[in-house]
This record gives C-alpha cells, sequence and structure tokens, in this order.
C-alpha cells in the first residue's frame, strides 16, 4: 500500500521526461529547418564556404527531429553520418593529418573492432545454419558473390570512372553482407536465422572470394595482388571474429556491459571511417560525387531487385526471397574501406565504399518498413 504514491511519483516524473524529450525534438526539427534556410542563402549569395559548420549542425539537429517520427527515426544514424561527412568536406584537412598524426591509421582498428563485436553477436549455430536451410544459403551466397561483382563491374564500365574510383565501384560489389543486412531482414520481417547465417558464411568466405573476383573483375584498372589481399582480408576479418566467436562462447551471457556497448562503439567507429575516407577523398568526390552518388543507387536496388527475383527463380518462399534480396543488396562498406586502405588508395578506391554505406542504410531501411506493412503471401496460404 506504501509503495502506491512512490509509482504514481515516478510515473509523472517519467511522463514529465518524456514530454521534456518530445519538446526538445520538435525545437531541434524547427532550428534544423532554419538552419538548412540559413545555408541556402549563404550558397545563393556566394558564402558557400562559410555553410559548413551550419550545415553540420542542422544535419545534427535533424537527426535529433526525427526522433519523434516512428518511421523517420530509423534513419537517425544515416543523418548523423552526413552531419560528420559535411565538416569533412569543408574542413578536411583537420580529418586528414593532425600534426605529425594522420587519422587513416585508425580505419584497420576500427574495422577489427566492428568484426570483433559482430562475432560476439555470433554463435556456432550461425554457420551450422547451412544445413538446415542448404538451399537457400547457397542461393544467397550464389546471388552475393555473382550479381554485385558484376552490377559493380558493368556500371564501372557504363559510367567510365577514372580506373581507381572504378576499381573501388567493383570493391564494394566484391563485399560481403554486413551485420546491417541482418536488421534490415528482422525489421523486414524476413527469414532472420537465414540472414545471419549468410552474413556469417559470406563474411568468412570474404578473404578467399573477394580477392579472386577483384583480381578478374579489377585487375584491368589497377594491379591486385591476390595473396596480400587475401591476407589482409583474413587480418580484417577472421582473426577478431574468431576472438569474437571465443568471447561468445566462454562470456555468453556475463558481459551485459559489452552488448549495450558494442552496437553504439560500432556505429561510431563507421561514422569516422566514413568522415576520415571523405576528406582524404574531398576533391575526388567533388570532381565525380554526383555520378558517383547515382552508380550507388542503381547498384544497390538493382541488387535488391535482381536478389529477389534470383530466389523467386528458383522457388523460395516469400520471407526467404526478402532476405536474399536484402543480404545481397547491402555491403558491407567498412570492408571494403579496410582493403582499400591496406592498397594505400583510401582517397580513390575508398571513395566508392564511403559513398554507398550511407545510400544502403537509407534504401534498406525504406524497403525494410515497406515491406514489413505487407503480410506474407506464403503464410496466409
Amino acid at each position: 500500500m506504501a509503495k502506491g504514491p512512490i509509482y504514481g511519483k515516478l510515473s509523472c516524473l517519467h511522463l514529465e521526461i518524456l514530454i521534456n524529450m518530445k519538446k526538445l525534438f520538435q525545437i531541434s526539427l524547427i532550428l534544423s529547418c532554419l538552419l538548412f534556410i540559413g545555408v541556402a542563402i549563404l550558397a545563393m549569395s556566394g558564402n558557400g564556404s562559410e555553410a559548413g559548420i551550419p550545415l553540420s549542425l542542422a544535419f545534427f539537429l535533424l537527426a535529433l527531429g526525427i526522433r519523434l517520427h516512428p518511421f523517420l527515426k530509423g534513419f537517425t544514424f544515416t543523418v548523423l553520418i552526413f552531419s560528420a561527412v559535411s565538416l569533412a568536406m569543408f574542413y578536411p584537412g583537420y580529418f586528414v593529418q593532425i600534426g605529425t598524426f594522420k587519422p587513416k591509421v585508425l580505419i584497420i582498428p576500427l574495422l577489427q573492432i566492428i568484426m570483433f563485436g559482430m562475432g560476439t553477436t555470433m554463435s556456432i549455430q550461425d554457420f551450422l545454419g547451412v544445413l538446415k536451410m542448404p538451399k537457400a544459403v547457397l542461393v544467397g551466397l550464389v546471388c552475393q558473390f555473382t550479381i554485385m561483382p558484376f552490377l559493380g563491374f558493368g556500371l564501372a564500365k557504363l559510367f567510365n570512372f577514372p580506373p581507381e574510383i572504378a576499381a573501388g565501384v567493383i570493391l564494394i560489389g566484391c563485399a560481403p553482407s554486413g551485420l546491417a543486412s541482418n536488421v534490415m531482414s528482422y525489421i523486414a520481417n524476413a527469414n532472420v536465422p537465414l540472414s545471419v547465417t549468410l552474413t556469417a558464411i559470406a563474411t568468412i568466405a570474404a578473404p578467399f572470394i573477394t580477392p579472386f573476383l577483384m583480381q578478374q573483375l579489377a585487375g584491368q584498372y589497377i594491379p591486385i595482388d591476390l595473396w596480400k589481399m587475401m591476407l589482409d582480408i583474413a587480418n580484417m576479418v577472421i582473426l577478431p571474429i574468431g576472438a569474437g566467436l571465443l568471447f561468445n562462447y566462454f562470456f555468453h551471457g556475463k558481459a551485459k556491459w559489452l552488448d549495450l556497448a558494442m552496437p553504439i562503439i560500432s556505429m561510431a567507429g563507421i561514422a569516422i571511417i566514413v568522415t576520415v575516407i571523405t576528406a582524404n577523398g574531398r576533391d575526388g568526390l567533388l570532381q565525380i560525387g554526383f555520378t558517383l552518388i547515382l552508380a550507388a543507387i542503381l547498384h544497390n536496388v538493382l541488387g535488391y531487385f535482381l536478389g529477389y527475383l534470383g530466389a523467386k527463380l528458383v522457388g523460395l518462399n516469400q520471407r526467404d526471397c526478402r532476405t536474399i534480396a536484402i543480404e545481397v543488396g547491402m555491403q558491407n562498406g567498412g570492408l571494403a574501406s579496410g582493403i582499400a586502405l591496406t592498397m594505400n588508395k583510401i582517397a580513390t578506391v575508398g571513395l566508392a565504399p564511403a559513398v554507398f554505406g550511407p545510400w544502403m542504410n537509407i534504401s534498406g531501411s525504406s524497403l525494410a518498413t515497406w515491406w514489413r506493412s505487407i503480410p506474407i503471401k506464403d503464410e496466409e496460404k
């Protein structure tokens, strides 16, 4: 009986916090709109070079403001990426070199931390999933490592990109899917176990398949050292994921703080990687930015369509078709960025992963949310 008033006070306090947060988000959205208008005025008046900080702040406040909307809040991380990229485009020097320190050296360690985090979310059962659904896994892997590499190659030819930019477009196509695809499959009401299994196997296979595809498709643009690339990818993928798997096996459920921290650390790591690559490749991005964005949209959308079509043609159910479409369409941009760094071509080969990554988050979230609203026909029958 005595607890009633206390719980009542806590409920009122909780409600007051929610109301204050809603007001904060609303104010953020209004300020964001005003800043975007200010940026437009600066651009039209010939003072666009001064718009860096207002533009970055506008995106940051927009990220807070869209938290109010059930659908748009899924794009919060992507909008924050735009905020960071805005600073990189206007003030690249701060992200290229600080004194004697070059931030690009952080890319590989950050990628290894992200891969370790991926490993902690996996178990041996994820790899054994191939025994439970062999047909779907085989179709998914074949689509992943045929559709996307050849789409990248075709788009590089179509847009006649400079050699190293073309190699970057092919590289993002040769990369495996990442953890984001698992989240999108969950949102899309797809087959999450299949998604996790495909991501796990494609990632482990990447040290062998990605260098071979790069040598065959991108070798005409830049020299590809097959064995070095294999070792570099193994260092970025196999070792940290293996460590994560061991950690999960021995400490599963014993490190709740890590489960909470790793998604935040991974998102921060991706943001830093994209920002550093953007700053290093700023000049090239200004020259071919629009065509590279167009290539990213075509590559990604065609990946979804052809992945879904391929799965449908072999008779998979709709839930599996959705899963394979997402797995095929969404690539691991972070891994592609790391490979570009090991090739010492972060400012050119690394540009495509930096551009394709944010777009994939936007399209993946949109597609998954749309699919979630559409019932699975196989289940209705």
